[in-house]
């Protein structure tokens, strides 16, 4: 195999012919990105040239374009149809109906479909009319469609999520194996596409999809907007409160406001428990597991996509091929079975370069969890062994006290020389050794616990009586220590006389000093699952005993309920909040909805940002906005330039 980029190692990449810039030309046309991402030269290189590749490239990288442009170029020379082999049919409807969306001819081929839209599919197919058809691996390997390829032109063959042909990789399917077959039917170059995979799972693919010296074409696997954080938690209930403080701590919990949240569970029973115990809290949650109908799933995915819930708690058979590109949280409620599942699912955090946060909980249970899935399925001896040292990695990653990232990032390289990330919880020195039955830090034994004086304790009791709703533990420690998380604001302890009041003490020893005023009395738990800190007595108000305009978290609405009357701390980091980007919101959703279309699907947040800088006042001003292509343009153009008119000059009024 021969490599032809691989960062880091000083190597030059194929140089770009004629036929690369013309691929580029077309990506700026038809995508509006003048640029190639690292990595996607080469591959598209590498497949004009005839040769065979695997693209080894992050999740969020754009994988896609690597086959997607060299089939629009072959189609333009009526070189024939791409083919793109997908794992799952709700994959393949996302991405043909993003195709056609930039008004290029692209169908899916797949048992949901009725025979008698099969049979027009194959009718273009055969005809010469699409540029590219997805199928899936048991469809290929049927005889009939075998024939059909035998009388089509095929110009390239595209094995997406190829991982899956790995019996060493985490999602493995056995019809992968049949996909050398291919090239009995079609002399076409072969593209294995895939985010994941060791050196030890490059050589599988490369070997079961009889590939002929394949360049190789990898991208680094940093993920510098990413924040990876471990927790040791072994019981379910603290992980509960663990989680709705993530979830707090990221502005996640309410229908209102920008950014996702994935939980990841590891069986369908603890999915429906999560997602019940966060819906009788109070926040916006969908489930999604293979066992639910398919009516249900589908329902579930669209809630989340269009974001009438921002939270969804799913089994790892959600997630292949999603293309959100606001997931701000990714929880994994249970540790999975390998590092290859942990950070392909943990990589659909943060797709829009945006900080996002990947956090982990970890116990023995989890791993006693993962041993009795695995006893489920039929496996050789091998492949058990191997599943045993996947899950040992885990463990390993898990309880580690170094630099996580470069970790994660050593796995898939096996280079040990990679770089500390200095934002994993470990490089920020935050590893938390143990945790209480809340999920909160407990404390470090390593660190004295201080007692605090009289006054500040009847600070400690001041502070929680003037609240409108009772608060956990650690985000009083942290309001008094004069902490600026958003959580805090969202709580209303930024608002208190007495925030910062306790600066000269460390948060170990304040917390120390609540559960001393719990134990005396002074203060007392209440709430049926985090327990949080109340007045003895005092009566919890309920939403519809607080005074009109304010949320249930005190803090006051803007016009119309809409939002804080003033932003929230690093909030214009996630949104665009001027008047040409709410507009633009909008109306992408309302025509989202018309087009049954995912929303970024018709202006991503960083094109909105864009037309709001540059304020476009024609067709061609709007063209030369990044992420605007002629399709775009044709289909929204004018709608876009009446917005930008009408809301011009508002912010400044």
């Amino acid at each position: 195999m021969r490599e032809t980029r691989d960062e880091g190692e000083g190597r030059e990449p194929i140089g770009l012919a004629a036929e690369v810039e013309a691929a580029r030309e077309r990506m700026a046309e038809i995508y509006g990105h003048s640029e190639f991402r690292p990595g996607q030269a080469e591959a598209v290189g590498a497949v004009l040239c005839g040769r065979d590749a695997i693209v080894l490239l992050p999740t969020g990288s754009g994988k896609s374009l690597c086959y997607q442009l060299p089939a629009i170029e072959a189609a333009r020379r009526r070189a024939g149809t791409t083919i793109v082999v997908s794992p799952l049919i709700a994959l393949m409807q996302d991405q043909v109906g993003a195709l056609v969306g930039r008004g290029l001819a692209a169908a899916a081929l797949h048992s949901h479909q009725g025979k008698e839209e099969q049979d027009e599919v194959v009718a273009r197919l055969l005809r010469g009319e699409l540029t590219l058809l997805h199928v899936s691996p048991e469809r290929v390997a049927r005889a009939d469609f075998r024939r059909v390829l035998e009388r089509v032109r095929i110009a390239l063959f595209a094995i997406d999520e190829a991982h899956c042909v790995s019996q060493w990789g985490h999602d493995f399917r056995p019809d992968y194996l049949r996909l050398s077959e291919l090239r009995e039917h079609a002399r076409a170059p072969m593209m294995a596409l895939t985010a994941t995979a060791t050196p030890r799972v490059l050589g599988e693919i490369a070997s079961q999809l009889g590939l002929r010296d394949p360049s190789i074409v990898r991208a680094g696997f940093d993920r510098p907007n990413l924040r990876f954080e471990v927790r040791a938690l072994r019981t379910e209930a603290a992980r509960l409160g663990a989680l709705e403080q993530a979830l707090e701590a990221d502005s996640l919990r309410s229908r209102r406001g920008a950014g996702r949240a994935i939980v990841y569970c590891s069986t369908r029973k603890t999915t429906e428990r999560v997602a019940k115990a966060l819906r009788e809290a109070g926040v916006a949650v969908g489930h999604y597991h293979a066992g639910r109908t398919r009516l249900a799933r589908e329902r579930a995915q669209q809630a989340f996509e269009v974001g009438r819930t921002r939270v969804l708690v799913a089994t790892n058979a959600f997630g292949m091929g999603i293309d959100l590109p606001d997931v701000r949280l990714i929880v994994h409620f249970q540790t999975p079975g390998s590092l290859e599942a942990y950070y392909q699912e943990a990589g659909r955090a943060g797709r829009d370069g945006e900080p996002a946060r990947c956090l982990l909980f970890f116990g023995e249970g989890d791993l006693a969890t993962q041993r009795r899935l695995a006893e489920r399925s039929a496996s050789s001896a091998a492949l058990d062994r191997r599943r045993q040292e996947a899950l040992a990695e885990m463990e390993r990653y898990a309880r580690a006290t170094d630099c996580r990232h470069r970790r994660l990032v050593s796995h898939f390289t096996g280079r040990a020389d990679e770089p500390e990330c200095g934002r994993c919880d470990a490089c920020r020195d935050e590893i938390v050794d143990g945790v209480d039955e809340e999920g909160h830090p407990a404390h470090d034994r390593r660190r004295p616990i201080r007692s605090l004086p009289a006054q500040s304790l009847e600070a400690i009791v001041s502070a929680v009586g003037r609240l409108t709703r009772p608060v956990d533990r650690l985000g009083l420690a942290r309001a008094l220590r004069g902490g600026r998380a958003k959580a805090l604001a969202r709580g209303g302890l930024l608002g208190l006389p007495e925030y910062g009041a306790l600066a000269d003490h460390d948060e170990h020893s304040i917390i120390a000093a609540i559960d001393g005023l719990l134990a005396a009395g002074r203060l007392e738990r209440v709430g049926r699952r985090t327990r949080r800190v109340w007045i003895p007595g005092k009566p919890v108000r309920s939403k519809a005993a607080r005074r009109p305009g304010a949320r249930d978290d005190g803090t006051e609405l803007g016009e119309e309920g809409a939002g804080p009357a003033r932003s929230r701390p690093g909030g214009s980091a996630r949104r665009a909040d001027g008047e040409i980007a709410r507009a633009l919101e909008s109306y992408r959703r309302r025509t989202a909805r018309s087009l049954q279309w995912k929303p970024y699907r018709v202006l991503p947040l960083a094109t909105m940002r864009a037309i709001e800088r540059a304020e476009p006042e024609t067709l061609e001003a709007l063209a030369r906005v990044s992420g605007v292509g002629p399709m775009k343009l044709e289909r929204f153009g004018e709608d876009i330039l009446e917005l930008v008119r009408r809301h011009r000059g508002r912010d400044s009024d």
